[in-house]
């Protein structure tokens, strides 16, 4: 059966549109319309209790059974072991996956999400100090994903996983944390090389605004 996936045109948004795609499951998209306040509609707090996007419904949970699911590394995983791919059962790759999820979920989402905040800000002074903290971390991140893609091909070794579906999504947004790709250059060819798959053009391309 379809999933139901609801969603915004956010980064996190975007991150289950390329899994979706890349697993190839079959869904329907909810548009939650963030700049309207949607998130907090008693009908969307019912599946994400955090009044956050993105959300999915399946039909066919557990046991056949619907299940709901919030919080889009929770997805990532749900989907990844309900389809049984981009999710590496050797051991060393499979820990790498669970680091780099979590390196996005915990500091390259929230750091860049930041400077969203503040450049955005009309103050001079309040966008000062905010700005120099964040872009300096944003960039330290940057630095040590440029690092680990030294060494390989895609964050958990040769083959891409739903660590770099949820990185990609955040790495989408670099113009707006004002980051220039050239400046990490296997960075950059790691983008390249994700942005040119087809199911991720494909989950980028799912409209997740109205109109």
């Amino acid at each position: 059966m379809t999933l139901q996936l609801h969603a915004f045109d956010t980064p996190n948004g975007r991150k289950i549109s390329v899994a979706l795609e890349e697993m190839g499951l079959p869904y329907d998209v909810h548009i939650v319309d963030i700049t309207k306040n949607e998130q907090f509609d008693p009908a969307f707090l019912a599946i994400s209790p955090n009044n956050k996007i993105p959300a999915i419904v399946d039909p066919e949970g557990p046991g056949g059974r619907p299940i709901s699911v919030f919080e889009s590394g929770a997805i990532l995983i749900y989907l990844a072991e309900k389809t049984g791919r981009f999710w590496p059962r050797e051991p060393a790759a499979h820990v790498a996956t669970m680091e780099w999820l979590m390196f996005q979920m915990g500091g390259f989402g929230p750091i860049p999400g930041q400077v969203h905040h503040f450049i955005a800000l009309d103050s001079e002074t309040d966008r000062r100090y905010g700005l120099e903290r964040f872009m300096t971390e944003t960039r330290r991140l940057y630095s040590v994903m440029d690092k680990r893609l030294a060494q390989h091909a895609f964050f958990a070794g040769a083959e891409p996983t739903i660590a770099d579906f949820a990185i990609v999504g955040w790495a989408w947004r670099h113009p707006r944390h004002k980051v220039d790709l050239a400046d990490y250059a296997h960075v950059k060819r790691w983008y390249d090389t994700m942005m040119a798959r087809p199911a991720v053009a494909r989950g980028f391309a799912v409209p997740l605004r109205r109109g």
